[in-house]
């Protein structure tokens, strides 16, 4: 079996292998592939009949364009890179890989927040640059510190993800407020599933961990920021597309938002004319919540995992 990897670097700089696909065929890995030009993903996919893909996106025009395909990996839980439905009209089967990074996101969306509200970053920087040492008192700070115990965290979509960082939210005496997810046993022990329109009205920290669908996109825009309350914090380790980032930046020039902390945008790498760039109190990290080493070998193992399984006519973690 020939199989392509089309954006592997990100998955594997090079401190892991490839070792599991290789057993399985002939493994051709690039580490980038332009995500802009159909004809380039179809060139490099050729004649293969799997193709492993992070962010490069497979659309109608590249499966109508590789015949012998007869697999897709992804090396993530999100499968926005893929037109399934095309994809199963051609009789192709798409795997993801879900929670291979439950913990490791969770723990980025707390520090952001942790970030926000301590200021752990900017403290160091100015004790660093002197301003400690210049103080008449045995402390200072800069700008407000904030106490999450008795604060609300609301959490839109409240898979495994949203669940893992409710509990740290939880453990940090916050009540925790959950939505657009159906109620599991599990949530429940965490926090109270309510409506939308109450979470936003309720909430003093919102976080996204809601999958990008047409009727998530831009769930987090001019309207629904209008009925939260003055001053909320907005965190996002989700997809960027969740949030209208022009009026999310507009409330934060306000006011309206105290502060968010986002580690996904809705082109990445981020533009330079991004908004979100030039709003005061925005945390934004680089996509880099799910890349631990060992989340990545996670990844990498389960796609594994996956397509040995589609080879044995017993395909695992199939996208509907």
């Amino acid at each position: 079996m020939d199989i392509v990897i089309l954006d592997g670097y990100t998955v594997n700089p090079g401190d892991l292998s490839w070792e599991g696909f290789e057993n399985m065929g002939n493994v051709t890995c690039y580490d980038r592939t332009p995500k802009d030009d159909p004809a380039e993903i179809i060139r490099r996919i050729g004649g293969a009949e799997a193709a492993l893909t992070n962010k490069t996106p497979i659309g109608r025009q590249v499966l109508e364009g590789c015949p012998n395909l007869r697999y897709i990996g992804l090396f993530s839980t999100g499968t926005d890179a893929v037109d399934c439905q095309e994809a199963a009209r051609h009789g192709i089967t798409v795997c993801n890989v879900p929670s291979y990074s439950t913990m490791a996101v969770a723990q980025h969306t707390i520090a952001l927040l942790l970030e926000i509200c301590s200021k752990v970053g900017l403290h160091d920087k100015s004790v660093h640059q002197g301003r400690w040492q210049e103080c008449p008192d045995f402390c200072y700070s800069e700008g407000s510190i904030v106490e999450l115990a008795g604060l609300t965290m609301g959490i839109i979509g409240f898979g495994e993800i949203g669940r893992a960082a409710g509990r740290i939210a939880r453990a940090m005496g916050m009540k925790v407020l959950a939505s657009g997810s159906r109620k599991r046993p599990e949530g429940l022990e965490i926090g109270e599933y309510v409506d939308l329109p109450e979470l936003l009205e309720k909430s003093d920290v919102i976080s996204l961990h809601c999958p990008l669908k047409p009727e998530t996109r831009q769930i987090i825009n001019a309207d629904t920021i209008s009925r939260m309350r003055d001053g909320v914090i907005i965190l996002n380790t989700g997809r960027g597309g969740l949030i209208d980032e022009q009026a999310l930046a507009s409330a934060l020039q306000s006011g309206k938002v105290y502060a968010a902390g986002v580690d996904v945008v809705s082109a990445e790498p981020i533009l330079p004319d991004n908004p979100l760039l030039t709003a005061p109190n925005c945390v934004i990290t680089p996509h880099a919540a799910w890349t631990p080493q060992t989340c990545r070998k996670r990844v990498i193992d389960m796609a594994v995992g996956n397509l040995r399984a589609f080879l044995e006519g017993r395909p695992a973690n199939v996208v509907k």
